[in-house]
C-alpha cells in the first residue's frame, strides 16, 4: 500500500482502502481518506452509497441506438420525439454527451463511438461502435447529417477520416466542429457558450 504500509487496524478497512484506490486518480492516501470519512457516516448513508454503485453494474445500460448510457433500451435523448433524429452528433464518451447538452445549442441526437482509434493503445475500429453508425444511417430514411465532434489530435483525426469514409454516401453531409473552438476531447473543460457556438458554426468536414 505504498507510503501506508501494512499498519491496518481492520482487514475490512483494508479491502475498502484497495477498492476505492482501484479509481483512477486515486491513490492510497486519498482511498484512506474517504474511507474514514465514510465510517463517519450513519450507515443508512454507506448503504445507499454502496446501493447506488451496485446499481451502476446491474441496473445501466448502453441505448441500442447511440451507445448512451441508459435505464433501459433506449436513452431518453432518443426516446425524445422533438429531437432532430436526422441530425446526428458523433462522439468519443458519454462526458462529451453531457457538455453538449449542456450548452443547450443541440436539438438531435448523438451516436457514442466509446472511444477513438489509437494504434499505440490497441484500440482499432473494430473496438469502436463505428459498424453500429454505419447500419444506423443504412437504415435511415431521408437526408441525414452527422457531425464529427472528434478532438484534432492525432488520432482524433484519423478516427473523423475513418469514419468520413465508412459513411460516405450515407450522409447528406458530413460536418466538424468549428476550429479553434471547444470540441473532442476538450468538451468536457470547454465552456457552454464557446461549445455551443462551435456547434452553431459547424463547418463541411474536408478531406
Amino acid at each position: 500500500m505504498g507510503a501506508i504500509g501494512d499498519n491496518y487496524p481492520s482487514a475490512v478497512l483494508r479491502e475498502a482502502v484497495d477498492a476505492i484506490s482501484s479509481l483512477p486518480g486515486v491513490g492510497s492516501r486519498s482511498a484512506l481518506r474517504l474511507a474514514l470519512h465514510l465510517l463517519k457516516q450513519p450507515k443508512e448513508n454507506i448503504h445507499h452509497f454502496a446501493e447506488a454503485v451496485n446499481a451502476l453494474a446491474d441496473d445501466v445500460h448502453y441505448c441500442r441506438e447511440c451507445n448512451m448510457i441508459a435505464d433501459g433500451e433506449l436513452c431518453g435523448i432518443c426516446a425524445d420525439g422533438s429531437r432532430d433524429h436526422h441530425l446526428i452528433c458523433v462522439v468519443e464518451s458519454v462526458r462529451d454527451v453531457m457538455s453538449i447538452e449542456a450548452t443547450g445549442q443541440y436539438k438531435g441526437v448523438y451516436h457514442v463511438l466509446g472511444g477513438i482509434i489509437s494504434p499505440i493503445d490497441g484500440v482499432a475500429p473494430s473496438d469502436l461502435s463505428i459498424a453500429a453508425l454505419v447500419e444506423r444511417l443504412q437504415r435511415m430514411e431521408g437526408p441525414v447529417e452527422v457531425i464529427l465532434a472528434l478532438s484534432g489530435d492525432v488520432e482524433g483525426e484519423t478516427t473523423s477520416f475513418y469514419i468520413y469514409r465508412q459513411i460516405e454516401g450515407l450522409a447528406a453531409k458530413v460536418t466538424t466542429l468549428a476550429r479553434g473552438l471547444g470540441f473532442g476531447d476538450d468538451l468536457e473543460y470547454a465552456d457552454a457558450i464557446t461549445l455551443g457556438r462551435s456547434i452553431v458554426n459547424r463547418q463541411l468536414f474536408k478531406v
